[in-house]
């Protein structure tokens, strides 16, 4: 008789699991799409009863574009804080032409590709640290080498399963493991939730000790740990039934201590120094050269240089167009393919400012010093594309100006999408960017790309090189015959060298080596360049 109750209890405890994904075999389609589900435009999906792993049918689908962004399967589950569940698919491979990856509130493994016409299943194993809804689904992603222009898949049988346990245990649930706070935090909430035992009865309780402090005993979440700038705090959670430690668990996070900087050149230099654990201030005001829905992401530069914001939570709640000024930047940095990228952790004020003039740079100046380039709207001048026919997004393409490297049409959103390539020379305005230590650059309009050779006005028309220079002087070109005052400020923005030039050479030898910004004007034409003396 127990045998036979514990069996019915397991069923039930099963059947509500599975139960969580609704239409988790794939075996109910309405209007020739799979009921419960989400998809997207890039993936289309048919009822399949002939290959099935279980039940009477399954989901095939077709994937028609290698934008992954547009080819997701979704629907949402609850899950509690504390518990842990067990999620599967089973995935057919018709060919290797893309694979397919498993999604549980985040991107998880992928299916072997190679393996084909034969069920393979995926799994993870999920520890929910808050109750609360979560996607499932899945993504699927072109391989490059084997994509012919479609793809077919086939899926069935997605479940999602608590895992049950009769242990006592206690789980942390905020803060997370090396999670960082912004500067100015004072207090953290430590939260738990404990499973399988009765708190209320006598010798159960929840120990905490803090770092090296006192045992605080017997309490109740959320339990308040006061915080200072720059603090890192080890926080030992124990669980006792009947005075004995029966679970232990162990959370380390820190509040960030606020680094002031200059400018964007200081920030980046203070990265290259000391890692992206920081959090800044930013005291220039940069000017916005693009922006973009796409997780609210931004790209500013100062006079020192450029960076790619990304806010994805949306911190930064002001509206900003191109030509704002940002005053008052806070938050951390992160980098992404060889990209630094600041994360902002609150809003931003917007302050009147003027358009960017790009600088003029060369392809190989860009091959050998982009990262001082990164992020920057810069301009090449007299380009040309090796490649013919029209613009498809997220594609490499080859442009030259004597040297060549890639331009990548990173924005999807970009009007030059589907638009003809450009068949003569052209002057491009384009933000500079990497991919893993490989230059690129990228247009934001087709404007950028169609600008005529002979619009550009002097003030685009200066040249500075060497840059960097370590020969003690760098040479000054202009299309105009005529003495140029050149202004060299610091990145803390003190003028270190100022001086009128007749004959196009400026001696640099009394700078020390670092990152400097020039002024250059000549009859009434400014423009600003940065400097770089090694």
């Amino acid at each position: 008789m127990k045998k036979i109750y514990f069996l019915l209890l397991t069923l039930l405890v099963s059947s509500v699991s599975f139960g969580q994904v609704a239409n988790s075999g794939f075996e109910t389609f309405t209007g020739g799409a799979f009921d419960s589900w989400s998809t997207e435009a890039g993936a289309t999906v048919e009822q399949e009863t002939t290959i099935v792993n279980s039940g009477t049918s399954s989901a095939k689908f077709t994937v028609n574009t290698p934008t992954q962004g547009d080819t997701d399967v979704r629907q949402t589950i609850n899950v509690e804080a504390g518990k842990t569940y067990d999620v599967s698919v089973f995935v057919y491979q018709a060919d290797n032409g893309a694979r397919a990856r498993l999604y549980v509130g985040n991107y998880e493994g992928y299916s072997d590709p190679d393996m084909l016409n034969a069920w393979q299943e995926l799994t993870f194993e999920y520890a929910s640290s808050a109750t609360e809804t979560i996607d499932i689904g899945l993504r699927f992603y072109d391989i490059a080498a084997n994509w012919t222009g479609s793809s077919v898949i086939y899926i069935d049988d997605y479940t999602v399963t608590e895992q049950v346990t009769t242990v006592p245990s206690v789980t942390i649930t905020a803060p997370g493991d090396n999670d960082s706070f912004a500067p100015g935090t004072t207090s953290v909430d430590l939260e738990f939730v404990t499973q399988n035992i009765d708190l209320s009865t006598a010798g159960n309780q929840v120990n905490v000790t803090v770092g090296t402090n006192a045992t605080a005993t017997n309490v109740a979440s959320p339990y308040a740990i006061a915080t200072v700038d720059g603090g890192t705090y080890d926080v030992t959670v124990e669980l006792l039934e009947n005075n004995a430690v029966v679970d232990t668990k162990m959370v380390s996070f820190t509040v960030s201590a606020l680094t002031t900087v200059a400018d964007i050149a200081a920030l980046r230099a203070d990265v290259t120094a000391n890692g992206t654990g920081g959090t800044y201030l930013l005291q220039s005001v940069p000017v916005v050269t693009y922006t973009r829905t796409s997780r609210n992401q931004k790209y500013i530069q100062d006079a020192s240089a450029g960076i790619l914001i990304d806010d994805v939570p949306g911190n930064i709640a002001t509206t900003f167009a191109e030509a704002d000024g940002m005053a008052g930047l806070t938050g951390g940095v992160s980098i992404f393919n060889g990209v630094l990228q600041f994360n902002p952790s609150a809003d931003a004020t917007l302050v009147a400012s003027t358009a960017v003039i790009p600088e003029v740079v060369t392809i190989a100046t860009l091959l050998t010093d982009y990262a001082d380039y990164q992020s920057e709207l810069v301009k090449i001048v007299g380009t040309t594309f090796t490649e013919t026919g029209t613009f498809a997004a997220s594609t490499d393409y080859t442009i030259n100006d004597g040297a060549s490297m890639v331009f990548r049409t990173n924005f999807s959103e970009a009007d030059y999408i589907g638009q003809a390539i450009p068949t003569t020379s052209e002057d491009l305005v384009v933000l500079v960017g990497e991919f893993n230590g490989t230059p690129q650059v990228t247009a934001r309009t087709l404007t950028d790309l169609t600008l005529s050779t002979t619009t550009f006005d002097a003030k685009t028309s200066f040249s500075v090189y060497p840059n960097p220079t370590n020969t003690g002087f760098v040479n000054i070109t202009t299309t105009a015959n005529e003495a140029i005052n050149v202004t060299v400020f610091s990145i803390l923005g003190k003028q270190v060298l100022f001086e009128t030039i007749n004959n196009n050479v400026l001696n640099v030898s009394t700078l020390n080596a670092g990152v400097y910004i020039m002024t250059l004007n000549q009859n009434g034409a400014t423009t600003t360049k940065k400097l770089v003396i090694k």
